[in-house]
Formats: structure tokens, sequence, C-alpha cells
């Protein structure tokens, strides 16, 4: 960075000569060394998935989830720093909540999505706070308009996807998901591929050993935001392993 070093990255609320904040582009690396997350929008709902590598193996297996529910019909997954994940989580949850206590009825995806971006975008602005060091994925069923999918960055920017990926395996993750027919895919094969992507993703020279996490949004769950079934979850996780395997023999 040409401006780095010269008193233009230390702080979110100064410009650099050339129009850049380099506390957001920093906060973006944070996200780029995190564990991959993945959010699919499927013809009748949304899957997420989570690589949640995992960094001790004294850790409780599952403690330390990576996926939240922030309303009933939508669920919130985040890669970068952790803390931070959790704390915007808990600011989704409270704006889904006033928007009831104030209209009487759930909070549109897209209007949530809206709320917790311009709080992210707010943390852009002053001195004496820092950019959230994390993207989020934030997906759900509305009643009215079906599965919606938005993907937050940390510079309080929002956009819609029919796919997304977030953390170190973006890009190839990214890949992958546009080789999928997503208007077809049912929800259980978008389980699967999910499954079968962070497999691919994860990189075995590199990284830790990793939790897959999946939860679902759909007609097999009333329209409720819920983890993916113990079994059909193990039997994405073997294909995936199995897939992995025969692409490696190749």
């Amino acid at each position: 960075m040409a401006s780095q070093g010269t008193g233009y990255d230390l702080s979110a609320s100064t410009y650099s000569p050339d129009g850049r904040i380099f506390q957001i582009e920093y906060a973006t690396k944070a996200v780029e060394n995190a564990g991959t997350a993945i959010g699919i929008r499927t013809k009748d709902g949304v899957v997420f998935g989570v690589e949640n590598l995992v960094h001790s193996k004294l850790l409780v297996p599952g403690s330390n989830r990576r996926i939240f529910t922030v309303a009933d019909h939508v669920g919130m997954t985040s890669a970068g720093l952790t803390a931070d994940g959790k704390h915007l989580a808990g600011r989704a949850r409270d704006e889904a909540d006033n928007f009831f206590d104030n209209y009487k009825q759930a909070v549109p995806v897209k209007t949530l999505a809206e709320r917790v971006a311009l709080y992210v975008q707010a943390f852009t602005l002053y001195s004496s706070v820092r950019p959230f060091g994390i993207s989020s994925i934030l997906g759900g069923v509305d009643r009215e308009r079906g599965p919606q999918l938005f993907v937050i960055e940390p510079s309080g920017m929002f956009w819609g996807y029919h796919g997304c990926a977030i953390g170190k395996g973006k890009q190839f993750a990214k890949t992958e998901i546009e080789k999928l027919s997503l208007d077809t895919l049912s929800m259980r094969e978008a389980v699967e591929e999910v499954a079968r992507i962070i497999y691919k993703a994860h990189d075995d020279a590199k990284d830790k050993e990793f939790e897959l996490q999946l939860s679902w949004i759909g007609p097999e769950t009333n329209l409720e935001h819920q983890p993916v079934p113990r079994e059909l979850h193990d039997e994405a996780v073997r294909k995936a392993q199995l897939a992995l395997e025969e692409e490696m023999e190749d």
C-alpha cells in the first residue's frame, strides 16, 4: 500500500490522498484469514455451511458455533474475528425484535440486512471506534419474497446473492458455487454440495483440523432456521470425504 505508514491508516475516519480508508482494508484482511463460510439460496430455502477451524484438541466439539439464529426465519454466519461476529449477531437479534415490537410482524430479510449494514457502516465514521473485522452472510425465507441471501462487508455495504462465500477459501468456493444449478437444487442436495465445497476448499497442508457446521431454512424446517439433522450432516460429510478421496486418486 503506497500510503501505508504515513499516518493515513491510524483512523477509520481518515482518507488517504487516493481516497482509501486503510482501516477497512485491514478489516477485510482479517476476513480473508478466517475459515470459509458459504451460503446457498436454493429454489425453496437457504443453506449455510462453515469451516470452523479447531485451534486446540482440548476444545469441546460443537461448543464454538459460528452460525447463529437471529430470528425464527433468519440465520447468520460470519468470517473474521469471532467475537465481532457474535456481537453483530446479537445486534441483528435486537433489530429483529425491534421491528416486531413496532410492526407486529416478522422482519423481512432484506430489511434486517439493511439495518445491520447501517450499524456496521457507522463503525467506519469515527476515530473512536474501529471497523468490524468480519464479513457476514445473512439469509432466510420471507413468506412473501421467498428465500433471500445477503453478504454484509466491513465497509457497511450489503449485496444480495444466489450463492456466496467468505473467508480463506472464498475464491475457490465461489467458482464451485457458480457451477451449480441453484434454481433447481433441492435443500438436501444443497447441503451435500456445501459440505463437498468446504472439504475441497480446506487446505490440509496449511490449516488445522476443522468442524463442519451446517444449518438450513426452508419447507423441511417449517421456514425456521435450524441445524441440519445429524444423520443428514454425517451423510453429507461422508459423501464429501469420498468425493475428495476419488479426486485425489485421479
